[in-house]
């Protein structure tokens, strides 16, 4: 009897602790970057501060039909910062692609022709852009992988390096990430 009041007490716990699920919100990247709002958090990102944030993006994404991980997360940044308080003008955000990631560029009849998928990419792509995000694809890679540069996003420009450009922007002072 006792082992099932005991049963009967953990099962109880365990549903009231689900009643306090959050779900995502977006509160500026728009149907990416999914984050939950931690209220009683006490360390926070300091609206008053310049982001200034290079990010490298490597790696490939598969399944093909997903959103690539690394855009994804770096939709989560800025909802995390934003959030936070930290003004959308307060986000200077430079992103190198490269190596593998090159290819969640491709402009969608290129990505079709490539993954037989649609590029899932590309309204991320679009968010991001809109919301302030500098990207560069190395132009080693767009030769290395024989892509096109006029398949790709319109709104990435074309560097000489993923490397010089991140090398570049940390003598400027920003803080480097990779995804």
């Amino acid at each position: 009897m006792l082992f099932m009041r005991i049963l009967l007490l953990i099962g109880l716990i365990l549903i009231s602790g689900t009643g306090k699920a959050q779900s995502y919100i977006f509160p500026l990247i728009k149907n990416y970057g999914g984050i939950y709002d931690i209220t009683d958090a006490i360390e926070k990102p300091d609206p008053d501060l310049q982001y200034n944030i290079v990010i490298d993006l490597a790696t490939g994404s598969e399944p093909a039909d997903q959103v690539h991980f690394g855009l994804n997360n770096i939709a989560r940044m800025i909802n995390l910062h934003y959030m936070g308080g930290v003004p959308k003008e307060n986000l200077n955000i430079i992103v190198a692609v490269h190596n593998e990631a090159t290819y969640s560029l491709l402009d969608n009849d290129s990505y079709r022709a490539r993954y037989k998928k649609d590029n899932p990419n590309l309204a991320l792509y679009d968010e991001l852009c809109n919301a302030g995000v500098k990207f560069f694809v190395c132009g080693q890679s767009l030769i290395s992988r024989k892509v096109d540069p006029k398949k790709i996003h319109p709104q990435v420009g074309i560097a000489t390096s993923m490397l010089t450009v991140f090398t570049t922007y940390q003598l400027k002072g920003y803080a480097a990430l990779k995804f």
